[in-house]
């Protein structure tokens, strides 16, 4: 029965059991079977809203009432990220017991803010990061704070880095500064969107932001790095940081982090290495290498809530310098000053946000529950799995991959004989909303050296061989259809 209090107190705990009970069971049956959805909403734009009112509710409804309104008006509109057939972007899932580790946090609801507003959530964060730093077999000496996505994490880092320039912009600012040369920062010309957003929002400007060329393989050339610092040095600019990359968003392509931390280091530049995709793998014994050359850097993004079967959100910021992150952004009014303040991490102290959430709860459930073995054998079947899909593709007649997989995403495009670019581009675009718009897989794109082309993620962690048999069968016929007809 709902029960809503005259003036003060909350919902009957009873009212509350019911319900919860009823939407684990749900997302028990929702995770077991998610394949019966669409994987990408068929919702049109304004939908949603429109089947909602337009004004809050004058007396409080009952949550059986509000969960009959998630199952018929929101579900609908949810591209399914958990379904096993989500290939676009970088796919990721949320795991069983990282959704335990949610809802217990939620329930929790602690503010980490300071280490006295809840001792568990700064400690089980700095426990659950070093486990993590471990599994990728990173050195000792590096600090992890847990943020919501690696645009946060970039953006911090850099932070740091134009803090430990010593030009003290956290006192003085940016603007109108006779004594401040322009600082420059360097990355791959594959590099993710979030180093420009941090480049702009840290007053940097867009145009201090130096793409660098890469290699046939996609890979940041050393030389042309090297190059490309020396001009500016030249021109009067000051290089501040270079940010390689560990799995590049299109491509997954790995700069050679140990070259760029040995250029970096001769022109005083902050490294921060972007593998926020990738990083895990390195949880893999046979793909360590993938981190070579990383406990040279100043500072790593990875997102366990990409490719550890973590819920979003969980991006894990890890760096050599904290004090410069601190630097950055501690502030301690007199309403924050505790009596452990001087022997306990207060991470409020390395970013912009006051208060936070317990994220590490959930992932070191997700840890616990699975182990390093287990960790490593899922990553390694996604980039399994991957292989065998390119496999496909090479073998088949009229498609060619498009760069080389290198762990669970396959670049790949249909080829017709004697189609020029603009045509091929056409075509694949039309397959992949073909394949998209018929619900069972879901596929992204990219371009490379302008070519249009088809990306295949592997990354949740239900996908099964099936799944990607299935989505090679999807792309074949939806390439035969469109071809037929025309």
């Amino acid at each position: 029965m709902h029960t809503v209090p005259t003036l003060t107190g909350d919902l009957s705990p009873d009212e509350f059991r019911a319900a919860a009970h009823a939407a684990v069971d749900w997302i028990a049956e929702y995770l077991e079977s998610s394949g019966q959805y669409p994987v990408r909403s068929r919702a049109r734009p304004g939908e949603v809203r429109a089947a909602l009112p337009a004004a809050p509710p004058e007396h409080g409804e009952p949550l059986g009432a509000m969960l009959r309104d998630f199952h018929g008006t929101i579900v609908p509109g949810i591209t399914h990220w958990n379904h096993p057939g989500f290939f676009a972007y970088f796919a990721n899932s949320g795991a069983y017991p990282g959704i335990l580790g949610e809802l217990l946090a939620a329930g929790l609801n602690a503010n980490g803010m300071l280490w006295v507003t809840s001792p568990a959530v700064t400690e089980l964060e700095q426990v659950t990061l070093d486990w993590l730093r471990q599994l990728m077999g990173l050195g000792d000496g590096w600090f992890g704070e847990i943020t919501d996505t690696a645009s946060v994490s970039t953006f911090y880092a850099l932070a740091a880095a134009r803090e430990r320039t010593g030009f003290d912009i956290r006192g003085k600012g940016m603007a109108a500064r006779s004594d401040l040369p322009r600082l420059r920062v360097y990355c791959s010309e594959h590099a993710h969107s979030s180093i420009d957003k941090a480049v702009i929002a840290l007053g940097l400007g867009h145009e201090n932001l130096v793409k660098v060329a890469t290699d046939e393989q996609y890979r940041l050339r050393p030389e042309a790095l090297q190059a490309a610092i020396e001009a500016d040095v030249a021109a009067g600019y000051r290089p501040i940081a270079v940010v390689p990359c560990v799995g590049t968003t299109s491509i997954t392509s790995i700069d050679p982090v140990p070259e760029v931390v040995r250029i970096a280091r001769r022109y005083d530049c902050w490294v921060h290495v972007d593998a926020a995709y990738a990083g895990v793998a390195a949880i893999v014994p046979e793909l360590r290498y993938l981190l070579d050359g990383v406990d040279g850097a100043d500072s790593l993004v990875v997102n366990p809530h990409k490719w550890l079967f973590t819920p979003m959100d969980c991006s894990v910021l890890y760096t050599r310098d904290p004090q410069a992150l601190k630097q950055a952004f501690a502030l301690l009014p007199e309403y924050l000053v505790t009596r452990t303040q001087d022997e306990t991490v207060n991470l409020m102290d390395y970013g912009i946000q006051l208060g936070r959430r317990f994220r590490s709860l959930k992932l070191w459930m997700v840890m616990r529950a699975y182990g390093r073995d287990g960790l490593a054998e899922r990553i390694r079947h996604h980039c399994e799995l991957a292989r065998e899909f390119a496999g496909m593709v090479h073998f088949e007649g009229g498609w060619e991959l498009m760069a080389p997989v290198t762990l669970s995403l396959v670049c790949f495009r249909r080829v017709p004989d004697g189609a020029d670019e603009a045509a091929i581009a056409e075509l694949n675009a039309a397959i992949m909303e073909r394949v998209n718009a018929r619900g069972q897989v879901y596929l992204s794109h990219t371009k490379l050296d302008g070519r249009y082309t088809l990306r295949l993620a592997i990354g949740n962690i239900r996908t099964a061989r099936a799944h990607v048999a299935l989505a090679w069968s999807e792309l074949r016929a939806a390439a035969s259809s469109i071809e037929r007809r025309e």
